[in-house]
């Protein structure tokens, strides 16, 4: 449950570590268009028809175009901006690095797909001075089916 924190955090103290096993709620759903399902298919280089056509998509077996896998890292990033943005965290995103990223897919995103995600903190911990953040997104529909779970590993650099 998302609970408030009494104050804002100072950047340069590091990430809270109070926040690990802290839950954010969904927010606002995330509605796949097929426009943003094409972009991303184009921008990643996956010029399989059904991530394209329709028609294609379909004759597959699918209700629309077909996200690349890695699509679920746009939505995970929209809500891993929720921690970020929180000033009880005490984020700096101009000291924000991606460290790594891992997907399980329940199935397929497609367009037309409503999404939402709970977002969790999984851990915390301090390696050469840097606060290592591991969050996971829930990413469901909006009537609860699961779609995938996206863990990443965010590194937050502290002053030096």
């Amino acid at each position: 449950m998302q609970a408030p924190h009494p104050a804002p955090r100072d950047p340069l103290s590091g990430v809270d570590p109070a926040l690990v096993g802290r839950q954010y709620l969904p927010g606002e759903p995330f509605v796949v268009g097929r426009e943003h399902v094409r972009a991303f298919a184009s921008a990643v280089g996956a010029d399989d028809g059904w991530h394209h056509d329709v028609a294609v998509a379909r004759a597959a077996g699918f209700p629309d175009v077909v996200a690349p896998p890695t699509f679920a890292v746009v939505v995970a990033q929209r809500s891993d901006a929720r921690l970020i943005e929180d000033p009880a965290a005490g984020i700096d995103f101009s000291r924000v690095v991606h460290g790594e990223q891992s997907f399980v897919h329940h199935r397929p995103i497609v367009a037309g797909d409503e999404l939402i995600v709970t977002l969790h903190v999984d851990g915390i911990r301090t390696m050469a001075g840097n606060d290592m953040v591991t969050t996971r997104n829930e990413i469901t529909t909006a009537s609860g089916d699961p779609v995938c779970t996206a863990v990443s590993m965010l590194v937050v650099r502290r002053a030096e």
